[in-house]
């Protein structure tokens, strides 16, 4: 098709140049008509065999990094380490963001904005009647198998960015210059003469219609001149942007045109349409009309179709009227794209993971768990638990090095951050009060803040306060207060136990001081001790990973040294 649209272009320059050389050559007319007619043809079937290739490409890419994932091999998807924040409440300490993390094997995002939104709602809370709404979305989305694949293979079938969707954005604040009524036309009417004053040369032949010709479309040049420093301002500047554009056109249309029974989406679906227009045909619009701009730097094209017809100048009053119209919207569709992708990549976590649960919320500040496991482990090796929080809200939890006292505190906290967003959690059934999350089990000394690694557990440990006073939150904390000497550490612990459970907090505190487990014979009905054991057999170190009650009596730090001939 390339070939043949090249030679096109050849056949209508001769037939120019012939009917130039050969006064009243209608048949030369006729042959530039028919070329350029089957040129824009090609032109259309062109793009549309660009697109299906494209398409089955992506869906060929989708089907084996899906495959490659769940067999182990890799993690073949963006890890958003550009969204790690060391300093929020929990998405660092959870591994939320990173190689390996959560949102690695959560994303089937291929859009900024998509990549944003699943970013967003790992780092916060929906509200109970969202949550709702999510857990039902996901549901349905989960069903629709190649309705998922085909909006991944869209969003992959173009690429994209954080400078291109800013540089979107950018472009629809910028100011509005709509043409006068004189400009109006006069692009119609200096094109109109132009065409008159071809016609007669071409049917009577003489000088006065040729001179005529020649000097209307000197003048339609002009024209196009005085406005092309504001071409040059709308175009954005790389092609990438209009096939962005384009993909996003394709994406809403995918929405627009799915049948769904959930609300969540059906609110999607009524946020792309104003009046009679969807938000897909405007935006598919908007792509026609840069496309059509960008032809302004074939400098051969531009100068023919505008000393003719003023063509980019009409293009741009097009373009002008689109972006007062609809430009205020754009951002808005853009967030509905977002969803859908995040609501997609939840959708396909629920469909690999068909054991996994969709919690039952209550109000009751309760959080049951049955079988809980960490969502990162693989079923092979992941060791699931038990765990309720009812009558006493907080665990006083220990354990020997390496029992699992981290990774159980990992799997509540991202079972939890699950929970939150709406998708199902790693549990044969679970019960849950929804809450923001608070954790402190990852610090480190920061020199360019110039201080200690206590004085930064310190802060922390405030700002849970701070946050326990104004809400009733989960808190999860792992070993605090390294910092400082075994006493001090102990008291330390101690006190902001008593003063964490004063403020109404759910959760649970991994300790190796057994001590800090007496503070449950002056709070019975408030706190629970809770433990990993580990067990020596035949000379080895054997761990089950298997919560208990009551505190760890076993020890493995001297035994192993021991075993090491370190001590």
């Amino acid at each position: 098709m390339s070939t043949i649209r090249i030679v096109l272009m050849i056949i209508f320059l001769l037939s120019l140049y012939f009917m130039i050389k050969s006064e009243g050559a209608i048949l030369w007319v006729g042959i530039a008509i028919i070329s350029v007619v089957v040129f824009l043809i090609l032109i259309n079937r062109h793009m549309k065999l660009t697109q299906v290739m494209q398409m089955n490409k992506a869906l060929a890419d989708i089907n084996q990094n899906e495959h490659d994932y769940l067999d182990g091999s890799s993690i073949p998807f963006q890890n958003g380490k550009e969204h790690t924040l060391p300093k929020h409440a929990y998405t660092y300490d959870l591994d939320i963001f990173g190689p390996h993390s959560l949102f690695h094997r959560l994303n089937r995002t291929a859009t900024y904005v998509g990549s944003r939104k699943l970013a967003h709602l790992l780092s916060h809370r929906l509200s109970n009647e969202e949550i709702k709404e999510q857990q039902k979305a996901i549901q349905e989305v989960s069903n629709k198998l190649e309705w998922r694949h085909e909006i991944l293979a869209l969003a992959k079938t173009g690429e994209d960015s954080q400078s291109t969707y800013e540089t979107l954005m950018d472009w629809t604040k910028t100011e509005v210059k709509l043409h006068s009524s004189i400009m109006k036309i006069i692009s119609y009417l200096f094109p109109i003469l132009t065409v008159i004053a071809l016609i007669s040369y071409v049917t009577v032949g003489g000088d006065i219609p040729r001179l005529s010709f020649a000097f209307l479309f000197l003048i339609n040049l002009g024209i196009l001149g005085q406005h092309f420093k504001q071409i040059k301002n709308e175009i954005l500047g790389e092609s990438q942007i209009n096939k962005s554009i384009q993909k996003y056109s394709r994406l809403l249309y995918k929405l627009e045109s799915e049948s769904f029974e959930s609300p969540k989406l059906k609110k999607l679906q009524q946020r792309l349409y104003s009046k009679s227009e969807s938000a897909s045909h405007h935006i598919a619009n908007l792509s026609r009309l840069f496309q059509q701009m960008d032809s302004v730097h074939n400098p051969m094209g531009a100068i023919i179709f505008n000393g003719m017809s003023l063509y980019h100048v009409h293009t741009l009053r097009k373009l002008q009227e689109w972006k007062s119209v609809n430009a205020s919207k754009i951002e808005d569709w853009m967030e509905v794209i977002g969803e859908l992708e995040a609501i997609n990549s939840l959708s396909n976590f629920a469909y690999n993971n068909p054991k996994y649960v969709f919690p039952q919320l209550n109000n009751e500040e309760q959080i049951i768990f049955k079988d809980l496991g960490h969502p990162m482990l693989a079923d092979t090796i992941r060791i699931c638990n038990d765990v309720a929080f009812e009558d006493q809200k907080f665990i006083i939890l220990t354990g020997s090095n390496m029992s699992g006292k981290s990774t159980f505190l990992r799997s509540l906290g991202i079972n939890m951050v699950l929970a939150n967003t709406g998708a199902p959690v790693c549990a044969t059934s679970a019960s849950i009060h929804p809450l923001d999350i608070y954790v402190s089990m990852r610090l480190s000394d920061s020199l360019t803040d110039n201080e200690s690694y206590f004085f930064a557990e310190v802060k922390r440990l405030k700002e849970v306060m701070d946050v326990a006073d104004r809400n009733l939150t989960f808190i999860l904390l792992d070993e605090i207060l390294r910092g400082t000497n075994s006493d001090d550490k102990r008291q330390g612990t101690v006190e902001v136990i008593k003063k964490l459970i004063s403020k109404n907090v759910i959760g649970a505190i991994a300790t190796h001081d057994l001590k800090v487990c007496d503070t449950t014979n002056e709070y019975p009905t408030q706190l629970v001790n809770k433990n990993f054991e580990v067990e020596i057999q035949d000379g080895e170190l054997v761990f089950d990973y298997k919560l208990r009650d009551g505190v760890c009596k076993n020890k493995s730090a001297t035994y192993i040294m021991k075993k090491m001939e370190i001590i």
